[in-house]
C-alpha cells in the first residue's frame, strides 16, 4: 500500500496563530484514491529544519505533500530549501505560472513587482501544477529509487486553504497516473449515550473477535458521540464493505438503539429523519444550553418541516411567565430539578403546539451547589404520551458541559420518539 505524508510549514501554525486545516484536506483526498497518510508533521521557517525533516519523510513515505512557505516575501523560504533538497543548481520560469500571476493582479488593479514575477521562478529539478486560484504554483519533485530506497514524490502546495484544496484534483490525478494503488475502505456506526471507556468495555467480546485485516477506532465527539470505524486496506471494495456490514451487523443486538447511524452523522440529522413525512413536530425549551439544541436541530436542512421553535429561558421569570412553570415548583424543588425540567417541556410544547418537546435546566459552571454539583443537567422530553425526565452530571469545564448538555437533551428526544413512533404503530 502506498503510504503519504503531510507537512505544514510556518512558525504561524506552530504558535497556533493560525488552525492547519490543509492536513485534514489533503488526508480525506488520499483516502479516496487508497493511499494510507501515515505521518503529518509541522515544520517551522527554518531551512534546516526543512531540508532536514523533509528528507526523513521522503525516507519514510512514498508520497510526501507539502503545504506554505511558497508566499513572495522573504521569510517564504520553502521552494530555496526545496531547490537544495532536490540538487538544482538555477531557477526557471513557468511561463504558464507567470501568465495566470499577471492575469490575477490586472484583475486585483495591482502592479506586476520584481517579487510578483519571482513567484513564477522554479526549480529546474521540479515539474509545475499551474495553480489557476493563486499566485504560487504547485511544485513536483520526483525521486529515483536510489535516493530514498524507494521511488518518492513530493508535492509542494501553497499554504492558504482555497489554493491548496483547489489543487487537490490535479495532485490526486498525478499520484494516479505514477503510482499503483489499492483500495482502502472504511465504515462507520455512530454510537450514543457511552461513554468511550464504557462503550469499549461493552463490546469488548465483538471486538476482540476482529479478523486481523479489520482495523477498529474510537472517535469520540462531545456533540455527536462515539463514531466506531471499522477500516480494511486493500482488497476488492464489494467483498470489504459485505464483511465490514456484517461484523456491524452483530453489534446491533449489544448496543441496540444505542446505535444511531451507520454513517458519519449527527444526532439532529437522526431526529430529523425520524421526523420528516410524518407531520410530527418538536419544540425545545432550553436554560443552561442557551440556545445550542434549536441550533443543532436547525443546521439540518428542511428542519422547519418539523421544528416549531423554542424559549430560551435562562431567568426564573421567563421560565414563569413564558413557559408557565409554577413558582411553587421552583421553590419546593429548586431551579435545576426534575420537576421544573418536566414543567419547561410541558410548558413548551403547549406553548408551540408541537407533537415533541425537549427542556434543559442545569448548572455548566464553573459554579454548583450542594444538591447538584457543577456539570450537573436535568433533561425533560415530553410528548403525547407523557414526560420524562433524566439526570446527566459531567465535568467543570463550562464549554464542554453546554455541548454535553445539548447533545444528551437530543438524545434523549431521539429515543423518546422512537419509543413513542413503536408504541404507535
Amino acid at each position: 500500500m502506498i503510504k503519504a505524508s503531510i507537512c505544514t510549514i510556518g512558525d504561524e501554525i506552530l504558535i497556533g496563530q493560525i488552525v492547519d486545516t490543509n492536513s485534514s484536506r489533503i488526508s480525506r483526498a488520499m483516502e479516496e484514491i487508497g493511499i494510507q497518510v501515515t505521518r503529518m508533521l509541522s515544520i517551522g521557517d527554518n531551512r534546516d529544519e526543512i531540508i532536514g525533516n523533509l528528507e526523513n519523510e521522503l525516507r519514510l513515505s512514498d508520497v510526501v505533500v507539502v503545504t506554505g512557505g511558497l508566499g513572495p516575501t522573504k521569510d517564504d523560504i520553502t521552494k530555496p530549501a526545496l531547490a537544495e533538497l532536490s540538487g538544482a543548481k538555477a531557477f526557471v520560469e513557468n511561463e504558464t505560472q507567470a501568465g495566470i500571476i499577471r492575469k490575477i493582479l490586472k484583475a486585483r488593479g495591482l502592479d506586476l513587482l520584481d517579487i510578483n514575477k519571482a513567484q513564477a521562478l522554479v526549480p529546474e529539478t521540479c515539474e509545475v501544477i499551474p495553480n489557476r486560484l493563486g499566485t504560487a504554483p504547485i511544485m513536483v519533485f520526483r525521486f529515483p529509487e536510489d535516493r530514498f530506497g524507494h521511488k518518492a514524490t513530493l508535492y509542494s502546495l501553497p499554504g492558504v486553504p482555497f489554493e491548496a484544496e483547489g489543487a487537490l484534483p490535479d495532485i490526486m490525478e498525478d499520484i494516479k497516473d505514477h503510482f499503483s494503488l489499492t483500495s482502502i475502505f472504511h465504515k462507520c456506526v455512530m454510537v450514543s449515550g457511552l461513554a468511550e471507556s464504557a462503550l469499549s468495555k461493552l463490546i469488548e467480546p465483538w471486538e476482540d473477535s476482529l479478523p486481523e485485516d479489520m482495523h477498529l477506532a474510537y472517535l469520540p465527539n462531545q456533540i455527536t458521540g462515539v463514531r466506531l470505524r471499522l477500516s480494511i486496506y486493500g482488497g476488492d471494495r464489494e467483498d470489504e464493505e459485505r464483511r465490514i456490514d456484517q461484523r456491524f451487523e452483530m453489534l446491533k443486538p449489544i448496543l441496540g438503539d444505542r446505535i444511531y447511524s451507520y454513517s458519519d452523522d449527527t444526532l439532529q440529522n437522526a431526529i430529523g429523519a425520524l421526523l420528516r413525512g410524518t407531520g410530527k413536530t418538536v419544540s425545545a425549551a432550553e436554560s443552561c444550553t442557551g440556545g445550542m439544541i434549536s441550533s443543532l436541530i436547525t443546521s439540518v436542512p428542511g428542519a422547519s418541516e418539523y421544528y416549531l421553535g423554542s424559549v430560551t429561558s435562562y431567568a426564573v421569570a421567563v421560565k414563569e411567565s413564558v413557559l408557565g412553570v409554577d413558582p411553587e415548583t421552583v421553590s419546593s424543588h429548586g431551579v435545576v430539578s426534575s420537576e421544573v425540567a418536566a414543567a419547561m417541556a410541558e410548558g413548551v410544547r403547549k406553548l408551540t403546539g408541537s407533537t415533541y418537546s425537549v427542556a434543559t435546566t442545569g448548572l455548566a459552571g464553573p459554579g454548583g451547589d450542594e444538591t447538584n454539583p457543577v456539570g450537573t443537567v436535568w433533561i425533560g422530553v415530553s410528548g403525547p404520551r407523557g414526560t420524562i425526565t433524566s439526570k446527566r452530571v459531567y465535568g467543570n469545564d463550562r464549554k464542554r458541559n453546554i455541548e454535553r448538555f445539548a447533545s444528551a437533551a437530543l438524545d434523549e428526544l431521539r429515543l423518546f420518539v422512537l419509543k413513542d413512533m413503536a408504541t404507535s404503530e
